[in-house]
């Protein structure tokens, strides 16, 4: 049998989201006292959870970055592809960098937030309707909230609420995209 890149490469983007949403909802539930909303998701990789969230994130960087690769072997779009490897970078940096790290954690949260807004609105070439279009959703959803984020603009959400604002719509544009390529390898031409 025949490897299909794009196949492979949608079957690292959605296992590299699931794992890294589902082990960020368990990280919560056991982490003592943690506040979704008033705790920032980078908390998780300081203490009894460091483990679990860090090598989560960790793996979620460096799935990004080989479904960037095979992505670039099948598909016209060289930019996305180099888009989607810097949002693998940052989240590498971010499992490798816990926010005790200081600044560099920093840049590399900006790094992974920035990048994965803009690879779902760059993906918008790659689909077809309506895909396309929410693709372009999630990832202004995240964009805006990241400038919000950064501006210290909660809207009620506490800090941790809109930080979760800025990362959930990028992780799952990255499930679904996965499914989508998994199904339609053929489109991102």
């Amino acid at each position: 049998m025949k490897l299909n890149y794009g196949k492979a490469a949608g079957c690292l983007l959605f296992l590299g989201a699931a794992q890294c949403l589902l082990m960020m909802v368990i990280a919560e539930a056991v982490y003592p006292g943690y506040s979704v909303s008033g705790n920032w998701i980078s908390d998780l990789g300081v203490g009894d959870t460091s483990l679990l969230f860090n090598s989560s994130v960790f793996l979620l960087g460096v799935m990004l970055m080989a479904a960037a690769y095979l992505i670039n072997l099948t598909s016209k779009s060289r930019f996305f592809s180099v888009v989607l490897a810097a949002a693998g970078i940052g989240a590498m940096g971010v499992g490798l960098f816990p926010e005790t790290a200081g600044a560099i954690h920093t840049v590399f949260s900006l790094i992974i937030f920035l990048f994965g807004g803009l690879s779902a609105v760059l993906s918008y070439r790659l689909q077809k309707p309506p895909f396309s279009y929410f693709s372009v959703l999630l990832g202004a959803i995240t964009l805006l909230a990241l400038v919000l984020t950064g501006s210290g603009t909660y809207l009620g959400l506490g800090k941790g609420g809109m930080e979760r604002m800025v990362a959930y719509p990028a992780l799952l544009w990255e499930v679904g995209f996965g499914g989508y390529i998994i199904g339609n390898p053929e489109d991102r031409s």
